[in-house]
């Protein structure tokens, strides 16, 4: 049974914008809308240039994606645009990807993308082209409550979920935006795309940060911030120094592997000193994290964040992970997450999304991102054995 975006009137009176991406996921939300009977309007952006990405395997955005969308757009018989936001793109979300690398961060692109970019800048093109509701490809669920307002939920498929990169919807934007996929798993959709004849069926799904198609985010930063790859020391928690490195952007927090040091037990990386140019390792117990900062907090729960605001929850800080259980903590240091039992390779710039404990860890409550992280154990500084 397909999907209903649960909207007022009758679907061929409600004009839909589709975000088409010339994938799998989204070129079958199109599909569906259109044979539900809804009014649809394909949108494809160019979001940078694409020469490298191309044919690759696992770049989307790319020339070969927009020939797919118009492909697909051309088999529903819906119209099809294609919008050059290369501009804003790189300020938006590549020069905030390199400036936050470049301070020692690791940052989450994706979801800059979706706040600036996809949930904002297209949701007003979309009301410009006479949509009351923009659709996207995305894994996640958006549910009307009984009070008429709107709520963010995992997807059915928990592999697939792409809540953590959805944290910071806003509530008006819930009102317009609809995931038709939320419920189905990803063969389930598959499958959809060869009953609709669309060539796309057995596409390879898109894996890597979309401008950094080969993976290697050193030689895009080092591009766009000449100087961000200086040379520095690697040091031990004492401030031992124990080698040389490259440049802090080859390395992010709970990396093992590329140190080139050799020791007599794993060292892990702990910390990235942008201002001293430092790399701190040390063992692997001295990843656990108990406490993290977070800043630019969207809040989609009820109610409000105050300072009285104390709230079991649990949290993922990366999209990989189960979420946790956490205490979440207003006050006048902002926002406080303390994780009911550590966890591991918790750096700055990553975002912390929050869900709701009541509800099986499945509706969103917002989230942000990490502005600082506090050690679930003191580990003595000591100088770190070398192999002779």
């Amino acid at each position: 049974m397909l999907n209903s975006l649960d909207t007022q009137g009758r679907p061929e009176d409600t004009r839909v914008v589709v975000a088409m991406s010339g994938g799998v996921d989204s070129s079958v939300t199109a599909a569906l809308l259109k044979a539900e009977g809804y009014d649809v309007v394909g949108v494809t952006l160019q979001l940078y240039d694409h020469g490298a990405a191309t044919h690759r395997k696992g770049a989307c955005c790319a020339g070969r994606d927009i020939h797919d969308a118009r492909a697909v757009a051309a088999r529903l018989g819906i119209p099809h645009y294609v919008l050059d936001y290369e501009a804003r793109f790189r300020e938006a979300v590549i020069d905030r990807f390199a400036a936050s690398y470049a301070a020692g961060e690791t940052p989450v692109p994706c979801v800059e993308c979706n706040r600036s970019i996809k949930f904002a800048d297209l949701l007003d093109t979309a009301r410009e082209l006479g949509g009351s509701v923009l659709a996207t490809g995305h894994y996640v669920i958006n549910r009307r409550l009984a009070d008429g307002s709107r709520a963010l939920y995992r997807a059915h498929d928990a592999d697939r979920d792409q809540s953590y990169f959805l944290f910071a919807t806003t509530r008006e934007q819930l009102d317009v935006l609809r995931f038709p996929l939320g419920d189905m798993p990803k063969p389930r959709v598959r499958e959809l795309a060869r009953e609709f004849g669309l060539a796309i069926a057995d596409k390879h799904d898109s894996q890597d940060i979309c401008f950094v198609p080969t993976g290697h985010y050193a030689d895009v930063i080092e591009r766009l911030r000449p100087g961000a790859a200086a040379p520095g020391d690697i040091v031990d928690l004492s401030g031992h120094v124990l080698g040389q490195h490259e440049g802090i952007i080859h390395f992010t927090v709970g990396q093992r592997k590329g140190l080139k040091i050799p020791a007599r037990e794993p060292l892990y990386v702990l910390r990235l000193e942008a201002d001293t140019r430092r790399v701190v390792v040390g063992p692997r117990a001295a990843l656990a994290t108990r406490l993290i900062y977070v800043h630019d907090v969207n809040w989609i729960g009820e109610g409000a964040l105050d300072d009285a605001t104390r709230r079991e929850i649990f949290v993922k800080v990366r999209s990989t992970r189960p979420p946790q259980p956490a205490l979440l903590t207003a006050g006048r240091n902002g926002i406080e997450v303390e994780f009911a039992g550590g966890e591991e390779g918790v750096a700055p710039g990553q975002a912390c999304v929050f869900y709701d404990a009541a509800h099986g860890e499945a509706r969103v409550l917002g989230g942000g991102f990490i502005r600082a992280t506090e050690p679930a154990m003191l580990v003595q500084p000591e100088r770190i054995a070398a192999h002779a």
